[in-house]
Parts: structure tokens; sequence; C-alpha cells
């Protein structure tokens, strides 16, 4: 049964999951895609893109797939969170990524991922998985350890009991030995990552706290190099060069 049919389903909400169908590496959707991944019947999905579309939220390409307008994208500039943060750590994210010649990531906590809300790259630097607005899972990166280790309790058990995805032969799935690493990242306020999400590709994270001593962000460099000396770097110049260090 289509989803539209569901008791208490709205004309927003049917919206929305046409919205939401659009994701990092699905950027251009045709119409037999967002019927796909909403579950909504043809005429609907149709009616609503086009309404979407005339109000300059989706917009259509030549060759008949939609994209997200220039509209949404001005109102997603609004986020109160990312786009203050993104301002503030704009000019220490590129002093890291200048002085590293890698990756630089800042990411944020969303339920039980990791949001990247910027990246800077340098040429040289090798391809990562993840982009801005990609999702990264929490047991396996640095940007997500991190958040995780200062997430509560409650975030914790709910991560370790649930599925724990092994990514590549280096990925932590134990949950007694993630456990220690969370404890220890808590205790530091970074994480070290050796080839956990993708084979050879190494990563060192910390915590950027407010004003108030909260966890306010956090900031990733990634390379497929060995990490210790690069972390060292990032740990020096991004916390204490901001003044929202560890």
């Amino acid at each position: 049964m289509p989803r539209t049919s569901e008791p208490g389903r709205t004309v927003g909400s049917r919206l929305l999951e046409v919205l939401f169908a659009f994701q990092p590496g699905h950027s251009a959707l045709s119409l037999a895609d967002l019927v796909r991944k909403t579950g909504m019947p043809h005429a609907t999905v149709r009616r609503l893109a086009v309404e979407l579309t005339g109000f300059g939220a989706l917009d259509r390409r030549p060759d008949g797939r939609f994209t997200v307008g220039l509209r949404l994208w001005q109102l997603g500039t609004l986020a109160p969170l990312t786009e203050s943060l993104r301002t503030l750590a704009q000019p220490f994210l590129e002093d890291l990524c200048t002085a590293l010649h890698q990756h630089v990531q800042l990411a944020v906590l969303e339920g039980q991922e990791a949001v990247i809300i910027e990246r800077l790259s340098a040429p040289e630097a090798p391809e990562l998985v993840s982009q801005v607005g990609g999702r990264l899972p929490l047991h396996c990166t640095g940007v997500g350890k991190v958040p995780l280790s200062h997430g509560g309790t409650e975030l914790i058990e709910t991560v370790l009991s649930g599925e724990l995805r092994e990514y590549s032969s280096r990925s932590i799935v134990a949950p007694e030995v993630l456990r220690k690493e969370i404890a220890d990242c808590r205790r530091t306020g970074t994480a070290t990552v050796r080839g956990e999400l993708t084979p050879g590709t190494d990563s060192v994270a910390t915590r950027i706290v407010d004003g108030e001593g909260g966890l306010a962000e956090h900031r990733q460099r990634q390379d497929g190099k060995r990490c210790p000396s690069a972390g060292q770097q990032e740990e020096d110049r991004g916390p204490g060069g901001n003044g929202v260090g560890t």
C-alpha cells in the first residue's frame, strides 16, 4: 500500500518526503526515481514535483530530472546551527587545510549519524566517500566517535546495542572495544581512526566546545597516511587557534 494512504498523512508531509528523497549522490532524480523512493503514486508525485518546481524549491533539467532549487538552497543557508558554525570555523579550517594539505571537515551530530556541513580539500588529498551534506556512521569515523562519546548514555547504549556495520576489515564492531574507545575519547576529546571506514584512509578528529563548555562542533582531518603527527598538528592548531579548544 502506498505510504500516501497511511492515516494522518498530510500534504505537507508528502511534500517533505519528495524533498528528502534528494541526498548526496542522488542529487538529480527522475519522476520514476521519486516515485520509487517515496512509495507514493505516480500522479501524486508528479503533482507535488510540479508544485515544488513552481515555487523554486525544485528545478527541472533539460533531461527531465529534478534537482534541488535555488530558493530551497537559500532557505537551507539560514539554518542557525550550521551556518553560524561554518562562518566561525571557516578561517581555521582554511589554516588547517593549508598546513596539512589534506581534507579538513566540519560535522554535526544528527540522530545516530554525523552530518558533514563543511569540507575543504587539498588537490593532492585522496578521494573520500564523504561530502558536504553527507552522513557518516558514528562507530567507525573520527567525526562520529567524538559526538558519540559526548552524546550521553542513552545515545551510546543505543548505538552499541544496534547494528554495527563492518565497513572494512579494520572496522571496530565489538561493543566492549568501542566502549573503551568512547571512554578514551570523552577523556581526551580526540579520536583517531585507521582505515575503519575506507581501507588506507586514516583520520583524527577533535571536539569543539561552546562558551559554556558543551560540545558545539568537531573537526576532522582525513588522509591516506599515518596520522600521529598530523593529528597532533590539528589538535594543537585547531582548538587552540579558534578559542574553543579541548
